[in-house]
């Protein structure tokens, strides 16, 4: 069942079918429950599941044969190459000095907007 905890519905349900993936739980060429028992198993419409299973698809975990099925994929236990640690670093310095510029930005304009007749005491 899908919690209430913010996050939404169809990621935690492509977490949950991806950790089963990654354990082996749903192993390699098995196929996933249909729309339905999905639907069911996580109380969520077919909207939410179809969404879930599109992150999957685009994560490369399992494919979809017309007519068959969804299928987990040969080789999706094996985990995607993930970039390297400097990488994923280098793009957190961007973004953070993106934030720090848009925040300054922001409070200059502010400034300029709320900046009233100044009153005295």
């Amino acid at each position: 069942m899908v919690e209430k905890t913010g996050r939404p519905g169809y990621l935690q349900i492509a977490d949950d079918l991806r950790t089963q993936i990654r354990t082996g739980s749903l192993a390699p060429g098995a196929a996933l429950p249909s729309t339905a028992q999905l639907c069911q198993r996580y109380d969520v419409s077919a909207s939410v599941v179809k969404a879930a299973i599109s992150v999957l698809r685009t994560e490369g975990l399992i494919v979809g044969q017309q007519g068959k099925g969804v299928f987990v994929r040969e080789d999706a236990a094996t985990p995607a190459k993930e970039p390297a640690s400097s990488e994923v670093m280098e793009q957190l310095a961007q973004m953070r000095s993106t934030l720090a510029a848009l925040g300054d930005r922001i409070a200059d304009l502010e400034k300029a907007v709320f900046q009233g007749p100044k009153r005295s005491r």
